[in-house]
């Protein structure tokens, strides 16, 4: 049975279903759900392995407990501070992320770099450049001389 009014597909619809069908928004879709698996990992790093470090180094200040209290109680920790209803500036925290921030750049630049050298040596090494009408005439005139030089 066809519908009394007929209904046809708007243009951006099926612009739409092309652009979502695409490999690359896929590739996308699955880049974001490892970024976000791999932040994980890299906030377990930073708050677990790096702070400790750079607390110990720096006389075993608590890293993420460090900030400032605008108007409200201080308490002992941030959460509890933040918890008072305190206005609080974060440092610890900041400094927190602009540690996983350059550590997940590094690793970024690394993973670039390295699908970088496997795309040209998938490609193959670049063919030398065609040889130009100069290069060509001095090659010959190149050789011209040898032959002159040469010992008969």
């Amino acid at each position: 049975m066809q519908s009394p009014i007929p209904f046809r597909e708007p243009a951006w619809l099926r612009e739409f279903k092309a652009f979502i069908m695409r490999g690359s928004v896929v590739d996308l879709a699955v880049g974001i759900v490892v970024g976000a698996a791999f932040t994980t990992i890299v906030t377990s790093f930073v708050e677990d392995i790096i702070n400790p470090i750079i607390g110990l180094a720096i006389g075993g200040v608590d890293f993420s407990n460090i900030f400032l209290v605008l108007s409200g109680e201080r308490q002992p920790s941030l959460a509890a501070t933040r918890q008072g209803g305190a206005a609080v500036i974060a440092i610890g925290s900041f400094i927190n992320t602009i540690i996983k921030f350059l550590i997940v750049s590094f690793a970024i630049f690394w993973v670039v770099k390295a699908l970088s050298t496997l795309r040209l040596n998938e490609l193959g090494k670049a063919p030398p450049p065609a040889e130009t009408p100069t290069e060509k005439l001095l090659a010959e005139i190149r050789d011209e001389l040898k032959a002159q030089r040469a010992p008969k």
